[in-house]
Parts: C-alpha cells; structure tokens; sequence
C-alpha cells in the first residue's frame, strides 16, 4: 500500500466539521473552528475509507488527497 498525502485548505475551510466528523482520527477543527489535521494522526493509505470520504464530505473542497 502506498501512502496518501492529505491537505487541508485553510482559506477555503469554512468550519464544516465534515471531516472532523467522518473521520475523527486524523482531523479535528481548531479553535476557531476550522480543520486541521491531527499531529499524532495514524499512517494513511489509499485504501482508508474514512479519509476519502471525508475528503468527499467537504462542502467547499477545502480536503484534498494527494499522492505521497
């Protein structure tokens, strides 16, 4: 399995909470209420289900995955 890079779009996040909310092992929302990635996150492949539909969840496509 190959590694998948995830990126979160700070100047697009509107504080949804989608991906927080799908999947609640690699996101989390700061203070102000806008995403961001957990820093202790667990290692994420292109098979993990939960981070593409976060990614999908997004309603301003502020979750983007990346190849690594």
């Amino acid at each position: 399995m190959r590694g998948v890079g995830i990126r979160v779009d700070r100047e697009r996040c509107v504080g949804a909470g989608m991906c927080a909310l799908t999947a609640p092992d690699v996101f989390t929302q700061d203070d102000d209420g806008f995403s961001e990635m957990l820093p202790d996150r667990p290692a994420v492949t292109e098979n993990h289900p939960l981070v593409r539909e976060a990614a999908r969840a997004c309603p301003v496509g502020a979750v983007a995955l990346t190849d690594d």
